[in-house]
């Protein structure tokens, strides 16, 4: 066990709190001659320069410099900023009466010992919380796994039930299906081993966190061709039939040319129309509108009129692994709408949810730069 030493008498323990700037020097030899003069009272200064050891200004609330701070006898008090010397001047005899009225007490530790020891202290702190988020951030990837292998069972069962619906289709149709729908259909299958491998690496992307660097791969593309393909897909238009909804299209043939990555957009789209028919009850409606809003840049809008969106959850959809912290059986927005803020966002775009107009329902709105 280490003891630590005491001075012979009691001691005024200064730190004195400086930088780089030149007057610094100036200031220390001001203060030592102070306290040179002042010999009456022992003291024990200690210069530290808070560009070396910014831990130390921190670990003493030091805010400013120069600063000089009496560290004992307690309470602690600090005087900074012009005229320091004046200040010290003014403190100094009420330093020195407690300096005597701590004579009969226990004496302080040497100030280069208290300094070290309190500099070991601020490193075990550092060292403490730095581990303690390490440990939180592992366990969150450890439960993030664990939720994602949940996650992919139940998002790619759409792609892979619709692979299946056209295989199903081509060979209970036998010789009878038409040469063009079955090359449609095995189109359609190619799209959807595509968009699973997708939805495979949007998972690995998600699993990267969101401050993982996002890559694209942008070019110039006609935006309504681009929408034109998404809503014409076979399995989505499955899917409207299926619950018998309507798609309304407003996507003006005359929309100025934009600069994206084709693919990771296509997946905006998707997520998003899939969203849309997913809440939209049975018989309902679903619209999709595209408006070149200014010069810059164009708007789409994607609105349903399913159950809506709570005004104080309409941020907390697009968080990452927001779905996966709600109940196992409900289904949600799962990790597609993070990706899609992380892509928007990543072509310097915006996204966001609102009520549908005029109905119930949600609006979801992104917008992209023109070329």
């Amino acid at each position: 066990m280490r003891t630590i030493p005491t001075l012979p008498e009691s001691t005024l323990q200064l730190l004195l709190f400086i930088d780089d700037r030149p007057k610094a020097k100036d200031l220390v030899k001001e203060v030592e001659e102070f306290l040179q003069r002042e010999k009456a009272c022992p003291s024990e200064l200690q210069i530290i320069n808070v560009a070396g050891q910014p831990q130390l200004a921190e670990l003493f609330k030091v805010v400013m410099s120069p600063a000089l701070l009496k560290l004992s006898p307690l309470p602690r008090q600090t005087i900074a900023g012009k005229n320091l010397i004046k200040q010290l001047e003014n403190c100094w005899d009420t330093w020195k009466q407690q300096v005597l009225e701590q004579s009969a007490h226990n004496y302080p530790p040497e100030l280069s010992q208290n300094i070290e020891y309190m500099t070991e202290l601020a490193h075990l702190a550092d060292d403490v919380f730095r581990l303690s988020q390490e440990k939180a951030e592992i366990e969150e990837q450890l439960r993030f796994k664990d939720r994602v292998l949940g996650m992919l069972a139940h998002d790619l069962r759409n792609p892979l039930t619709a692979i299946l619906l056209a295989i199903d289709t081509i060979e209970k149709s036998g010789e009878k299906i038409d040469p063009q729908m079955v090359s449609r259909l095995l189109k359609h299958a190619r799209n959807k081993a595509r968009d699973a491998d997708n939805m495979i690496t949007d998972i690995l992307e998600a699993g990267r966190g969101a401050n993982a660097q996002f890559r694209t791969q942008r070019q110039k593309i006609q935006f309504d061709q681009l929408c034109h393909s998404v809503i014409s897909d076979f399995y989505f238009n499955k899917c409207l039939e299926g619950k018998m909804q309507k798609l309304i299209k407003d996507i003006p043939t005359d929309l100025p040319p934009v600069y994206i990555d084709q693919e990771k957009i296509r997946q905006v789209l998707i997520n998003l129309l899939g969203n849309a028919t997913k809440y939209t009850p049975e018989g309902g409606k679903i619209e999709i509108t595209v408006m070149h809003r200014t010069a810059q840049k164009i708007e789409v809008s994607i609105t349903d009129n399913g159950p809506g969106i709570p005004a104080e959850l309409r941020d907390r959809v697009f968080e990452e692994h927001y779905r996966l912290e709600r109940d196992d059986d409900a289904d949600g927005y799962g990790i597609g709408l993070s990706l899609c803020r992380r892509i928007i966002t990543a072509h310097y775009g915006h996204i966001w949810v609102d009520d549908a107009i005029g109905k119930k329902g949600s609006c979801f709105r992104f917008t992209l730069p023109v070329y």
